[in-house]
């Protein structure tokens, strides 16, 4: 599958990676840094930053890649996971997640690999907004405090 390598004071790189390998990584749920080998004895830390599908067979067709740069902050987004079963499905209720990502700015160090939402009191009528997630104190988040992460409708 090809991708891009990008980073700040960093010439873009066109690779390509192993489709089986990525999509065996993604299905674990992995997130956070990746250690591409490269040929030789290269290799670079990167972050997923986003790939692209083919809209009818959902086959992945392409993948993006930050640069990590360890001595600066990074801009990046991060996965949102979803903890626990609403109340509110119990009645009828039906999830909807509007966006599972939130884009945040951390040195690498201090970056979580995801961040945890906890919507097992979410009852009909209920949503969730990006200024409801905790992050820790050396995390700026970027996204705006009122995006809607997830609600819980009636069918």
């Amino acid at each position: 599958m090809p991708g891009v390598v990008f980073g700040k004071n960093a010439d873009n790189e066109t690779i390509h990676i192993s489709t089986k390998q990525f999509e065996k990584w993604l299905k674990q749920g992995a997130s956070g840094f990746i250690e591409l080998q490269m040929e030789g004895e290269r290799s670079m830390t990167v972050l997923l930053e986003d790939l692209q599908r083919n809209p009818v067979t959902r086959a992945l067709v392409h993948v993006d890649f930050q640069l990590v740069q360890t001595g600066g902050v990074i801009r990046t987004k991060l996965g949102v996971k979803f903890v626990g079963t609403p109340i509110g499905t119990k009645s009828g209720g039906v999830v909807q997640i509007q966006d599972p990502y939130v884009e945040v700015e951390a040195f690498p160090k201090d970056l979580p690999s995801s961040v945890e939402l906890d919507i097992s009191a979410m009852d009909i009528g209920d949503t969730r907004f990006v200024k409801d997630l905790i992050l820790p104190p050396e995390v700026t988040v970027i996204s705006g405090d009122n995006e809607l992460l997830v609600s819980v409708s009636k069918p």
